[in-house]
């Protein structure tokens, strides 16, 4: 609804740029994408790009209304960057490097170097530090509702991940820690009450900070089956992304009575299941209990990709029963890239026995002695001192029975990058966790001193002595919530805007061929205008009511007035687009019947 101060008329679906398609997009994957396309709000340019319509921009308007009214209520204050910006700032920060193929790269025509920002935080740092200078101009929260660019490399399902999008993102700056604490907690709870507006059920998890740094990373995870993101929660309370989730390692054991380890033969055992099976026949447990993949240590070689191009393998053990989660191997190995090894790779290395690699070598030397490889070997946190293994004996068909870490080999360092399976403990202790999909709509972080101390953003403080100001960054994907509230509101028939974000509030279908009924559904559209309510008023003088119905549906506007034969005898109808349910008024009623 808007404000009644200014004459305003209807806007006519005759003369509106509008046209609905009755067959779904051949690429889309997910409903919001077809009925997005189909109902007129977008329309595909390229992978992952879409041009905005009328329609879209109405409802895009709209969720930015709600965004800024929550923003100036958290005490920021709104300003607005360009997308194109000089590279040099984001190589001040080391994130010109970072993103990697992620960030759009170009140059002019003088060959100066620009990028199509990802995200601001470097020259919104460069405009403080432009402007302010005493603690005293300090805290301070700014922010902007801005297209983002992102060269993802499988921009897919519409708008939910796309290569342009919409995003607002605020910057808070502090003089002290403890108003960096206070500037978080503002747009923390700003953000609640903003996705509480909107209707979305949301979930604050613990997450990975990645490229954008800092100390403290929350996301605003909405769980939708279509969701790409995967979190963990506990019935006491823990919840976090899996990128985050960090492995509790078993206490340390001691080493007495340990047998020593033992080095046997097992042919054509390359995998897990084989090994297991072979253990169990030749080579029983003392204590009758059979083994399982939890008793292997399985070795996986990965691949890293520096930021130099440079190219390093690391050996990663993690139990049997577990596989390596890409997207923890990606956090945990940020910002080098990480794969699988090629058979490329493993030709390099022949001390690389597939199948039966290992964390030692029994040629020539004693257990306890450096991998042969002499490739980095990390392990999973549950491979704790004390701990027993079955693993490769780096020579084919040979494994080493009751290996132990600390005894028999060490590592050079902790890997959280096993997959997170229900069950899994909390890390803080709340119980065993639950795993679930999610969409985020929503990541705020403290971001610290990290781009002050790199681009000299300091202040005098109540002392005269300059000290660096501390950043939050908070950021809500505006295109990608206008994408999940469609996700979640339509039916078969089309979209079921709330009217919180509808791109109209009403909409009037005249349906009949008589002038009285047009001049009847006019003067309807007329009186919902004058008291502040937005119309769409379908004034098609030869289109069937079948199609103007059917176009209804489809866009999705929630309230739906009729205009029709009902007329003579002074009445309309009132067609709820949510529950189906319509209501006869009287026609001289209906503008009150909108409170």
């Amino acid at each position: 609804m808007r404000a009644t101060n200014i004459d305003v008329v209807p806007t006519r679906l005759s003369s509106y740029f509008l046209r609905t398609l009755r067959e779904d997009p051949s690429d889309a994957e997910v409903t919001s994408h077809r009925l997005l396309v189909r109902a007129g709000y977008i329309r595909r340019q390229a992978p992952g790009i879409f041009a905005w319509l009328p329609l879209g921009l109405r409802v895009k308007g709209r969720i930015e209304a709600i965004i800024r009214e929550e923003m100036a209520a958290a005490g920021a204050f709104e300003v607005h960057f360009p997308a194109l910006l000089p590279k040099e700032p984001y190589e001040q920060t080391g994130r010109y490097e970072e993103y990697g193929p992620g960030m759009f790269r170009l140059s002019d025509r003088r060959e100066a170097g620009y990028v199509l920002a990802p995200t601001h935080e470097e020259v919104f740092t460069l405009l403080v530090k432009d402007l302010y200078s005493s603690y005293k101009d300090l805290p301070l929260t700014i922010y902007q509702i801005q297209d983002k660019y992102r060269d993802e490399a499988r921009p897919r399902a519409g708008l939910l991940r796309g290569r342009e999008f919409t995003m607002k993102d605020a910057y808070s700056f502090d003089a002290s820690d403890a108003g960096l604490d206070a500037s978080y907690q503002a747009q923390r709870d700003a953000y609640e009450r903003i996705f509480t507006r909107l209707g979305l059920e949301y979930v604050i998890v613990k997450a990975d900070a990645g490229a954008m740094g800092g100390s403290k990373s929350e996301e605003f995870l909405h769980p939708t089956p279509v969701g790409e993101d995967t979190f963990v929660r506990s019935a006491g309370g823990y919840a976090a992304n899996v990128e985050a989730f960090t492995t509790t390692a078993p206490p340390a054991r001691s080493f007495e009575g340990l047998t020593p380890a033992e080095v046997l033969d097992t042919p054509d055992t390359p995998t897990i299941q084989t090994l297991v099976d072979r253990a169990n026949d030749v080579h029983p447990r003392p204590d009758g209990r059979a083994w399982t993949a939890a008793d292997t240590l399985k070795n996986v070689v990965l691949a890293l990709t520096h930021l130099d191009g440079s190219r390093e393998l690391v050996v990663v053990g993690l139990p049997g029963d577990r596989e390596v989660d890409m997207k923890r191997a990606e956090v945990a190995f940020a910002p080098s890239e990480v794969e699988p090894a090629t058979e490329a790779d493993f030709a390099k290395h022949p001390g690389l026995v597939k199948g039966y690699i290992g964390p030692w070598s029994p040629s020539g030397a004693v257990l306890g002695e450096e991998s042969a490889t002499g490739i980095r070997f990390l392990t999973d946190p549950r491979v704790s001192e004390g701990s027993g293994w079955i693993t490769g004996a780096n020579e084919h068909g040979r494994h080493v029975f009751g290996l132990v870490a600390g005894r028999d080999f060490s590592s050079d360092g902790i890997a959280q990058v096993a997959e997170v399976v229900a069950g899994d403990p909390a890390p803080d202790g709340s119980g065993p966790v639950e795993l679930a999909k999610g969409m985020e709509i929503g990541h705020v972080f403290q971001l610290g001193r990290k781009y002050a101390e790199a681009l000299g953003l300091r202040v005098l403080d109540e002392n005269g002595k300059l000290v660096t100001v501390t950043m939050g960054s908070y950021g809500i994907g505006v295109t990608r919530i206008l994408a999940i509230i469609a996700e979640l509101n339509n039916d078969a028939k089309g979209l079921i805007w709330p009217r919180s974000v509808a791109p109209f509030d009403v909409h009037v279908i005249a349906t009949g061929r008589g002038e009285e009924i047009f001049q009847a559904a006019e003067a309807v559209a007329a009186e919902l205008e004058a008291k502040g309510l937005e119309v769409l008023y379908d004034d098609r003088p030869k289109v069937s009511p079948g199609v103007k119905f059917g176009d209804a549906e489809l866009i999705g506007v929630p309230q739906i007035v009729i205009v029709g034969r009902g007329v003579a005898e002074g009445v309309v109808e009132l067609w709820d687009r949510a529950t189906g349910e319509r209501t006869t008024l009287p026609l001289d009623a209906v503008a009150a019947s909108f409170g």
